[in-house]
């Protein structure tokens, strides 16, 4: 039995999607823990190429059931449409689940999102509700994927809820939404989806009672969270390790092996301090014009990313929080044609090297410390062991590992699930 957590180490896009999919193989259980469709997870495979927002990436194998669990926000048309276009392609979504715990993210969720990006409060979300779902959530007015059974109690939950929504979007200049038109949407979504509504806790403790393989995937990265990230700069659920046995009821002495995700240079998407970021020019070198699946554009938004040099001291803060029992890092081979390469080993913060990660408003201000490598200038996406890489990209990795003190065991050579390098 193993139980798995995968978790980005940067601002998220670090290449979860590809690693869930290729540890996907050997697991039972897919549970993704947090968030909700504001964020995409990118899987190539034999099937065609998949930009997934709710959906856990090990659909893609018939033996592995895949649970939207109890910490994410749930918009069922999105999940619908995901599905849709899944069954289109030929892939068996049987055996997809949906914890009943999980808050839905109602259409006005979108509404008060959109108004809350206008003017100077904007912080750059992709406008799909996350945070006002997670919002009702903590003030205890949301619905559950439970609540869509009970059309009477539905109704009085809607109810409770609108007293408050209405006011708001009011507020913002929308009309009113009324209490009948949300009651025939869920009506219409238990319809579709009430097969697939599970109890969380007793489901995921089956596959543990049978010593089965269990992963949790998150999405985003450490630097997005909202207690540890760049607040505020950040989405509204916690994307650390931690908190999938916190969503899941899993024990925490269940984890034996925590994969963080890194990139092997950073990227990060809306506002707030980039220390390490790029000029365009540099950055051109890493993005691409869009036209492949792993150019540097949201798989989400398809607006084009922010850009950086790898910067370490984010890796090792990220270890630090998660307890990395392995990384792996994605995109090596996108250094492939770059002759030096820059990497932030340490931060300035007025002219002293610092020991912590700053504050978000320091962070505007530090210096990253850099050290330059030399590339190694040749393809490296044949390659499919790590004892097999250049000698100036293995540099680049104990370096990582130097600074982090995690080992290496994976590296992304290509979009494709079978473009990995192992230990």
């Amino acid at each position: 039995m193993s139980v798995k957590v995968v978790v980005g180490a940067q601002w998220g896009d670090e290449g979860k999607g590809k690693m869930v999919d290729y540890l996907s193989q050997d697991a039972d259980l897919i549970v993704r823990f947090q968030g909700g469709d504001n964020a995409g997870h990118t899987v190539v495979n034999d099937k065609g190429a998949f930009k997934l927002h709710l959906i856990p990436c090990g659909i893609f194998y018939d033996k592995c059931k895949v649970l939207v669990g109890t910490g994410t926000v749930v918009n069922p048309d999105e999940l619908l449409k995901e599905l849709n276009e899944l069954e289109k392609c030929k892939v068996d979504t049987s055996g997809l689940f949906i914890s009943s715990k999980a808050v839905i993210l109602m259409p006005y969720h979108i509404m008060i999102d959109a108004a809350s990006e206008k003017g100077k409060g904007g912080i750059g979300t992709t406008k799909r509700g996350i945070g006002p779902a997670y919002a009702d959530k903590a003030r205890r007015i949301a619905l559950r994927m439970e609540d869509l059974s009970d059309s009477d109690y539905l109704k009085e939950r809607i109810e409770i809820a609108l007293a408050y929504i209405n006011k708001e979007l009011k507020i913002n200049g929308y009309d009113e939404v009324r209490v009948s038109d949300m009651l025939d949407k869920c009506n219409f979504w238990y319809k579709q989806l009430k097969h697939r509504i599970v109890e969380p806790v007793s489901f995921i403790r089956k596959f543990l009672d049978e010593k089965k393989n269990i992963l949790f995937e998150g999405q985003l990265g450490v630097m997005k969270d909202i207690d540890l990230g760049i607040y505020p700069f950040v989405t509204s659920s916690n994307p650390v390790a931690a908190y999938a046995c916190v969503s899941s009821g899993v024990p925490v002495k269940c984890l034996d092996n925590i994969v963080g995700v890194m990139k092997a240079f950073s990227s990060a998407v809306g506002l707030g301090p980039f220390p390490t970021e790029m000029e365009d020019e540099e950055a051109a070198l890493f993005r691409g014009d869009g036209s492949k699946v792993d150019d540097e554009f949201g798989a989400r938004t398809g607006r084009s990313r922010r850009l950086g040099w790898l910067d370490l001291q984010t890796v090792k803060y990220a270890a630090d929080v998660n307890g990395f029992t392995e990384l792996a890092v994605c995109k090596i081979d996108k250094l492939d044609n770059v002759k030096k390469i820059k990497v932030c080993v340490a931060y300035k913060l007025d002219g002293k090297i610092i020991d912590y990660m700053p504050s978000t408003r320091e962070q505007e201000r530090v210096e990253p410390v850099y050290e330059e490598l030399d590339g190694w200038m040749c393809d490296t996406t044949k390659i499919r062991k790590i004892s097999d890489l250049p000698e100036n990209a293995k540099k680049y990795i104990a370096l990582i590992e130097k600074v982090t003190k995690v080992k290496v065991k994976y590296a992304g050579v290509g979009p494709a699930r079978e473009n990995i390098a192992v230990l």
